[in-house]
């Protein structure tokens, strides 16, 4: 049996594996409407859960570029927390 369900946020889909890193970067950029919409638009037919998983998961730079973001924006944020720590060492 398939049971589908639509999502207009990618927060409200629950991911798994390594496609948790993927999501997390595109809802903590506040791009997860963004996201869906533009899903939607590529996947008029929509996605079952397992291939959304899958996209986020081995295809991050697709799903990242899609809301305009890439890896690095997530390394600089990465460097600019640390360089917040050591300032206040």
């Amino acid at each position: 049996m398939k049971i589908y369900r639509e999502i207009e946020d990618l927060a409200d889909f629950e991911c798994w594996g390594g496609g948790v890193d993927t999501a997390e970067k595109i809802c903590d950029a506040g791009m997860g409407e963004a996201f869906i919409t533009e899903l939607s638009t590529l996947y008029p037919e929509g996605l079952s859960t397992v291939a959304l998983n899958d996209l986020l998961w081995f295809d991050s730079d697709f799903c990242l570029d899609i809301v305009g973001l890439t890896e690095d924006d997530e390394d600089e944020d990465d460097e600019d927390e640390d360089d917040e720590d050591d300032e206040e060492e």
